[in-house]
């Protein structure tokens, strides 16, 4: 029982992952069938699904209206005519580009229009839109945090391999970096809106300041908990110093910088829901928002679950990459 070192086989981690689920779910749709908790507070599970799957995919009506001058009509249409049903879908369905419409439900010829004498077509139909907010939402979610990550390590793992690599370095970043793991990054948010103002370049600057203050230290700690044995090693085999650092120490920390890369990853998709709250026009962290506003408690459960799935994803996936890229740590 108590031996962190014995081996799961996948079937028993693959049972005590769904046993765990269905506690969660078993405990949720108790609470909420039994209105223990009412569900202006906490909806039923049955009732996030719905919402899940209206978020998903929805279709609205809409009222679409072409207009065209007759110059650019390419069947002749006599003066002062008016078009019967047949004719005006043969001569209004090719406007709309669109192979799903096949009627027109009304169009009419304006014949004293000023700006085109020689006449103007107008046809109008209601057309079907079906459109996504929850995918949307998560694809611009996504690319955030995928641009800041990128970001983030251009600019983190240098500094923090300096730092790890030069004890001189360390002296002189470290009073600056080691205070921001302390500092709420939230509060910092009113003065990136000054500075920034509130479009994209502001959203993935704090996402990159809120996972860059813990990928510095990290990367610098991984370095010097590299025994010293391995760079003197290396001075011995007639490395120079910098030579002693990057072929010896560095790859023994790679598996611990993989891990502070993994660690800040799932830092910025804990704040990707503050990041979007300013001026976000699409995103996660403004669905929520906007269904928070009209106490849609369900959608606002919807956009978290997402939210948490997508940072299991990518935990699961970053953690899968470290193991092929160093088997040999998994297995010491």
């Amino acid at each position: 029982m108590w031996n962190p070192y014995l081996p799961l086989s996948k079937s028993t981690k693959r049972i005590s992952t769904f046993g765990s689920l269905a506690f969660v779910l078993f405990l949720w749709s108790l609470l909420s069938g039994l209105n223990i908790i009412g569900p202006d507070k906490l909806p039923s599970p049955w009732d996030v699904g719905k919402a899940f799957a209206t978020l998903t995919w929805s279709e609205t009506d809409q009222q679409k209206t072409v207009e065209r001058s007759l110059k650019e009509v390419t069947i002749e249409i006599e003066k002062d005519a008016i078009l019967p049903a047949e004719q005006c879908n043969q001569v209004c369905v090719p406007l709309y580009d669109n192979p799903a419409i096949q009627s027109i439900e009304e169009c009419e010829i304006d014949w004293k229009d000023e700006q085109y004498p020689e006449g103007i077509l107008w046809c109008s139909t209601k057309i079907v839109e079906g459109q996504s907010l929850l995918w949307e939402a998560t694809y611009w979610s996504v690319s955030r945090v995928f641009l800041a990550t990128l970001a983030t390590l251009l600019i983190g793992l240098p500094m923090g391999i300096l730092m790890g690599a030069s004890t001189r370095i360390n002296a002189l970043l470290s009073p600056i970096v080691d205070p921001l793991r302390s500092t709420p990054v939230v509060a910092i948010l009113p003065i990136l809106v000054i500075w920034l103002g509130i479009g994209e370049v502001m959203k993935i600057a704090f996402l990159v300041l809120g996972a860059i203050v813990f990928l510095i230290p990290m990367v610098r700690d991984a370095l010097q908990a590299v025994p010293q044995t391995y760079w003197i090693s290396a001075r011995d085999l007639g490395a120079t110093e910098w030579e002693s650092v990057q072929k010896a120490v560095l790859p023994m920390a790679m598996p611990r910088i993989a891990d502070a890369i993994i660690a800040s990853v799932s830092i910025m998709w804990t704040y990707i829901t503050v990041a979007e709250y300013v001026n976000a026009e699409k995103g996660l962290g403004q669905l929520i928002q906007n269904a928070k506003r009209f106490s849609a408690m369900d959608q606002v459960f919807v956009g978290i679950i997402v939210i948490v799935a997508l940072a299991l994803v990518t935990y699961q996936l970053m953690v899968k990459l470290k193991q092929s890229l160093y088997p040999w740590e998994s297995e010491l």
